[in-house]
């Protein structure tokens, strides 16, 4: 017998096979569990738009008046004028390995405009699929605002402007939603900006830019598989 095909003690001579399954089942649990804690929505389909997988920020976009939704196992552009660019992508990357940036939507429309990335995923496996990564429609979410609130201690009225910051949203409209004076604002902006050492608004934003994209332990259960 040849020493790689003795086994062990112990062993029989079908265990490592089944080992081996085992591993690549607790790795494909993982992996789906990874891809549920991302806040970037991700999206794994065939070239027909038949969807293999989805993760929580996904089926939160896709609800959410995204340019894409789904119906039934087929992932679909809301918008006729959609229909051929998503349709052409998808083949191309399970067919030709091409990557791609769409612009999908209408500014006039609903549910507005917004990137994807495709991803050819043709390398190494026996059958490829494709992949698409969804643009986040915020800087950061919440639970990612939380920390850097408790990493520099700040007030929950500054935690709020934070956020409202991180959304687009100018500090004379944040005033007006939380009834104060402008000046207030400014004073919480300023202290935001003392605790976390950051030079200006933008580099504030920049460093909120930077967070990790987590989503939060929180979820709406409708969403969870």
């Amino acid at each position: 017998m040849w020493m790689s095909d003795q086994v062990p003690p112990g062993q029989t001579p079908g265990s490592r096979p089944r080992e081996r399954r085992a591993a690549a089942s607790l790795s494909n649990q993982w992996m789906s569990l990874v891809l549920e804690e991302l806040d970037h929505g991700v999206v794994l389909l065939n070239g027909a738009g038949r969807v293999l997988h989805t993760n929580l920020a996904a089926r939160a976009s896709l609800e959410d008046n995204h340019p894409l939704e789904l119906v039934g196992q087929h992932l679909r552009a809301r918008l006729l004028t959609d229909a051929v660019p998503l349709a052409e992508a998808l083949e191309g990357a399970e067919a030709s390995g091409r990557r791609c940036l769409l612009r999908l939507g209408d500014d006039r429309s609903e549910c507005g405009r917004a990137n994807v990335v495709v991803v050819p995923l043709n390398r190494d496996v026996s059958q490829a699929a494709v992949l698409l990564i969804l643009e986040r429609r915020q800087l950061c979410g919440d639970l990612a605002a939380q920390w850097f609130a408790l990493r520099y201690q700040l007030t929950p009225a500054e935690t709020e402007v934070l956020k409202a910051l991180s959304n687009g949203v100018k500090p004379t409209e944040v005033a007006q939603r939380q009834g104060v004076a402008i000046s207030t604002v400014r004073s919480q902006i300023q202290s935001i900006r003392a605790k976390s050492g950051a030079d200006s608004i933008g580099e504030l934003m920049r460093q909120l830019a930077l967070l990790p994209p987590l989503v939060s332990s929180l979820r709406p259960a409708k969403l969870v598989n």
